[in-house]
């Protein structure tokens, strides 16, 4: 039985400080194929390679991934500074329109921590340069040292809305989860509910009011350990769910007529 596809949005960069590619994580991967049951592939983030129909014809779910260059202040109406970091304009550019069209036909997607960021934009909303730079709020960022181990260990509770859809999917209001991100929400999207906060404050979990499919967002990240973390096993089970959903419904629409 051929599995859904699911396309993880994939990232820019430098294999041995000189080659350019593009790719995702294996933990992404691990993910989708080992809790979600479908069949990862990995999206080139730049419209040169690939087209939003394109993707949308082909897929039954995407993840955006987390990645270190921030999506641009121009997506959300602000000048760039040095505080908001590096940027990839490509990935804006298929990210952002590609997150609108899932969200208007309920094609399934999970949106992690840079991911959740473009949820936030891609629906109107705005980013904060540097959570830890704001009166009153933690350093949320990556640990600089150690091992992964380390860096991905579980940092702070996130409190979830009693009876909203994280509640549902975790079972808990309160969950424990790893932090390794810079940037936050500053102002809301249109249709996006916060729907888990850090103790500081900082949004957390979020999803798109009103959409007819899995819209999910989340700042951490849920692929460290994903077929065993108490957390991070069921969102990704949920989500796996959605998009099996989507696959089965479009395998008995109806062909379309000449």
């Amino acid at each position: 039985m051929t599995r859904p596809v699911i396309g993880i949005i994939g990232n820019s960069g430098l294999m041995n400080d000189e080659y350019p590619v593009q790719a995702s994580g294996t933990l992404n991967l691990d993910a989708v194929a080992e809790v979600c049951g479908g069949m990862p592939i990995i999206v080139p983030a730049s419209p040169g390679y690939v087209s939003v129909q394109e993707l949308m014809e082909i897929c039954d779910g995407f993840v955006f991934t987390g990645g270190r260059p921030n999506v641009h202040p121009e997506e959300y109406g602000e000048v760039a500074t040095e505080a908001h970091g590096a940027f990839d304009r490509d990935r804006d550019r298929i990210a952002l329109p590609l997150i609108r069209e899932c969200v208007a036909v309920g094609l399934p997607i999970l949106a992690i921590c840079r991911g959740f960021q473009e949820l936030n934009v891609a629906m109107g909303g705005s980013l904060y340069p540097e959570i830890r730079d704001l009166p009153g709020r933690d350093n949320h960022r990556m640990p600089p040292d150690g091992t992964l181990e380390e860096k991905f260990a579980m940092r702070h509770v996130v409190t979830m809305t009693e009876g909203g859809p994280f509640h549902r999917v975790l079972g808990s209001t309160e969950v424990l989860t790893n932090s390794l991100h810079g940037q936050g929400i500053k102002e809301k999207g249109d249709r996006i509910v916060i729907d888990g906060y850090a103790p500081d404050g900082t949004p957390e979990a979020i999803y798109v009011a009103g959409a007819p499919g899995f819209t999910l967002g989340v700042q951490w990240h849920p692929e460290w350990q994903a077929g065993s973390d108490p957390v991070s096993k069921p969102l990704f089970e949920a989500f796996g769910a959605a998009v099996h959903a989507w696959s089965n419904a479009k395998k008995v629409q109806p062909a379309k007529s000449a």
